[in-house]
């Protein structure tokens, strides 16, 4: 009998150790990888920049023989002079990037910038006596240019987050009537031309302190543009002016100049778009 017992709870324990290795076991879960989003410049941005601009037109000397009787054997030297000043303004613009991450970006930005060429125009160098109630100017002077702007097309490559583009396009200047080339009456100032340069640019983290605008990045870079504005055929030669009225009273054909300046500046920009 007892052995009957033993053998019966030997079966019944193998039994029951069969039928535990046959339920599914519990396996942990596996671990939940959340993808890393990957930055694209794509999207519209505006921003702000400031900077410097110099004067990259030639620099000449010129001279005229006043006529009588605004002078008696009197001798004007003209000499371009060099002008350089503050620049600042707003672009606005859009990128796309045909792959995110890296890869190549192109994109179309308009800016308008306040231009400070406007302090000092070319003076003369009399040599001899000149009349009372006239004054000698030379009209090639960049002494009006108080702003200008650009559309430009860019492209560039993305190194992720870091940004180097070329751009060029459009560009357009005028100043103000009152300093239009020595005052001239009936000047035109509003001129247009070209632009060509380059920069690089840098996209911040999206929680950045600069990031007034809850926007999708913030971005900062450092441009050099070169613009060259086309004056047309203005007064170019207008050198005696009535100081009454600013009217030219004698002229002399010195050809055309156009007005040419480059442009360092840094620049931020609010991203809006895809991040």
């Amino acid at each position: 009998m007892k052995t009957l017992l033993a053998s019966l709870a030997a079966f019944t324990a193998l039994t029951a150790a069969a039928s535990a290795a046959d339920l599914p076991r519990r396996a942990a879960p596996p671990p939940i990888f959340t993808p890393v989003p990957v930055f694209t410049w794509t999207g519209a941005y505006f921003g702000i920049n400031a900077g410097y601009a110099f004067d990259a037109s030639s620099n000449s000397t010129s001279s005229f023989a006043v006529p009588a009787p605004y002078g008696n054997g009197t001798t004007a030297y003209f000499s371009q002079r060099n002008q350089e000043g503050f620049s600042g303004g707003g672009q606005v613009g859009y990128n796309f990037q045909f792959t995110p991450g890296s890869g190549v970006v192109v994109g179309i930005e308009a800016d308008a910038q306040y231009l400070d060429f406007g302090r000092s125009r070319n003076n003369a160098l009399v040599v001899g006596p000149l009349a009372q109630g006239v004054y000698l100017t030379d009209p090639r002077g960049l002494s009006s240019l108080d702003f200008f702007g650009t559309v430009r097309g860019r492209l560039g490559y993305a190194f992720d987050r870091v940004l180097v583009y070329g751009t060029g396009g459009f560009a357009y200047g005028s100043g103000s009537a009152d300093r239009s080339f020595g005052g001239f009456a009936g000047n035109d100032s509003f001129r247009t031309g070209w632009t060509v340069g380059g920069g690089m640019e840098y996209a911040l983290p999206v929680d950045s302190f600069l990031n007034f605008f809850r926007s999708s990045a913030v971005t900062v870079k450092v441009e050099g543009l070169y613009v060259n504005l086309d004056r047309n055929t203005r007064n170019q030669g207008a050198f005696v002016i009535n100081a009454a009225n600013n009217v030219p009273l004698v002229s002399n054909n010195i050809g055309r100049r156009d007005d040419e300046f480059a442009v360092v500046r840094a620049g931020l920009n609010y991203k809006f778009g895809s991040y």
